[in-house]
């Protein structure tokens, strides 16, 4: 069974199950998952605590099984948790999962907790995957970027703090979410660090600005999707924090191409007759970005894509060092402006072709 990280904490007062799953690539709101579960075990006498972390192809997972089979002399109730840092067990690992969750059933003396990354679509469909949601699997999804204000807001109140009502508060939030874009866990030691600093009550822009760090931490993939939401200012501002962050001018040319290389396949397909969900799953477009290329699709013309491609191929030889007519010297300069290009393009305000 499924539940959602919100629902975590009213499922552990009801009682806790021998199973859990939790996969998702967000450090902060995974450990507190597994601290709000271990809590909950102690509390109902669960003293032993063992972990697995499942490494290569040659790991042992007759300890694993093992260790979920027994009980030490010193203790009535065990946690045992195996962690699968690469969410790709092998062979011998999916056997041992599926053996794992029958020993499960019906065992109140251990309480397994099974630690995996985000999982792709073709993973879950696994026979491994589907016994493990026998149990109770719980995905930990990144806080989104339109979410995070919120997000600040609401942790800053469980310490009994808030900002301004209205406008000012919101631009305070916004603040407080562009400083740590990206990096979560730096997020909540900024917020407890604001509990150390000021009692509780309203917080103003000024104590949150000389309090909170610039902890952004940018990566290529939000990026892209900043771009394809028409985002220029977040575009800017994460094209600054990739480059003093050094990442390779080549990764972000990349990221930038493939969209726009991806963007016209796409486009082609449709002029050929195809539906745009068929055109889309056939060049393995999907989340955030399916969405993304199905509101800025219709605004993109042809032209306009044939001219992001040329331009594209232009900053590719900028980037390995060549000069370009009419164009920046600067690799970052260039990636900047086709950013852009594509940035305005894809911005909400533009208007559809005819």
């Amino acid at each position: 069974m499924q539940i959602s990280p919100n629902q975590l904490s009213t499922h552990l007062q009801k009682g806790l199950k021998s199973l859990y799953t939790l996969h998702g690539d967000e450090p902060l709101l995974i450990q507190e998952a597994l601290d709000a579960i271990r809590a909950a075990a102690r509390a109902q006498g669960f003293s032993e605590r063992t972990s697995h972390t499942v490494s290569g192809a040659n790991f042992d997972w007759s300890e694993v099984l093992a260790a979920c089979g027994s009980l030490s002399l010193f203790a009535d109730k065990q946690i045992v948790e195996v962690r699968i840092p690469s969410g790709k067990p092998g062979k011998e690992g999916s056997t041992a999962l599926q053996q794992l969750v029958e020993q499960s059933r019906g065992n109140d003396a251990t309480l397994t907790l099974v630690i995996l990354p985000r999982l792709d679509k073709m993973t879950k469909a696994t026979a491994w995957f589907a016994a493990l949601e026998g149990g109770i699997t719980l995905e930990v999804s990144p806080v989104e970027r339109a979410a995070l204000p919120q997000w600040i807001a609401q942790r800053l109140a469980n310490q009994g703090q808030r900002v301004a009502a209205g406008e000012e508060g919101q631009r305070t939030l916004q603040f407080f979410a562009d400083r740590v874009e990206g990096n979560l866990l730096a997020a909540h030691q900024e917020i407890q660090k604001l509990a150390l600093l000021h009692p509780a009550g309203e917080l103003g822009f000024e104590q949150i600005e000389s309090a909170v760090l610039n902890v952004a931490r940018y990566d290529v993939f939000k990026l892209s999707e900043a771009v394809l939401a028409g985002q220029a200012a977040r575009v800017q501002r994460m094209l600054d924090g990739l480059q003093a962050e050094g990442e390779a001018e080549v990764l972000v040319h990349y990221t930038l191409s493939e969209d726009i290389r991806a963007l016209k396949r796409v486009k082609d397909a449709i002029n050929r007759g195809s539906p745009l969900p068929m055109a889309l799953r056939e060049q393995r477009v999907w989340g955030n970005k399916e969405r993304l290329f199905e509101r800025v699709l219709p605004r993109l013309t042809d032209a306009a894509l044939a001219q992001l491609l040329q331009s594209a191929h232009q900053v590719d030889g900028i980037v390995k060092g060549l000069k370009q007519p009419d164009w920046p010297t600067a690799a970052w300069q260039a990636l900047a402006r086709l950013a852009m290009m594509l940035c305005g393009l894809c911005a909400p305000g533009v208007p559809r072709p005819r």
